[in-house]
């Protein structure tokens, strides 16, 4: 079983971004679970000095996400041309983590005009040392459709691409884990 854990990167009820995550784990093969972390609204402002031995449990709590998972899947807006404060702050929690190096990653954009947010997203995660799986990444034109999951599920095109790009990240995942150490390849 793969096991993927969907990052949106907006705080807003109905986000497209959320929305999209949401028809992904409706349309995921079997074989795959996708579980959505709604927390990030809740994590204390980043803060080294809190980041020792012992961090606070919001923080202990994602990061063990993070560890658990296979994969991560995340779908972030843009806001003023870049990652949203919360989304950053979610990120520089995970920087000094052993859980999050060597991670894939899928990025899912809901608006081909959110292209600074996803550059910007693409530089931060590969410093952080992830493993973006462009195969497994797309774009959609998601942006004031106001569609619920179940829609985007049940819309052809939208279902046909998330579907293509679950099945890649799926194929990338058991790649990376047959070519470490100790792994079934």
């Amino acid at each position: 079983m793969i096991t993927l854990l969907a990052l949106s990167g907006s705080l807003r009820l109905g986000s497209s971004n959320t929305v999209l995550l949401e028809a992904a784990a409706l349309l995921a093969p079997a074989g795959m679970r996708i579980a959505a972390y709604d927390g990030i609204g809740s994590l204390p402002h980043f803060n080294p000095d809190l980041d020792g031995d012992n961090p606070p449990r919001s923080v202990m709590a994602l990061r063990h996400l993070v560890g658990a998972a296979d994969g991560l899947i995340i779908s972030c807006p843009e806001y003023a041309r870049g990652i949203p404060g919360s989304f950053k702050n979610a990120l520089d929690w995970l920087v000094g983590s052993s859980e999050f190096p060597g991670k894939p990653i899928a990025l899912f954009n809901a608006s081909p005009r959110a292209s600074d947010a996803q550059a910007a997203l693409r530089l931060v995660l590969t410093t952080m040392s992830a493993r973006i799986v462009e195969e497994a990444s797309i774009t959609l034109p998601l942006l004031a459709t106001r569609m619920d999951a179940a829609g985007m599920a049940g819309n052809v095109e939208i279902a046909a691409s998330v579907t293509a790009a679950l099945a890649a990240f799926a194929r990338a995942i058991e790649t990376f884990a047959q070519a470490e150490p100790g792994g079934s390849g």
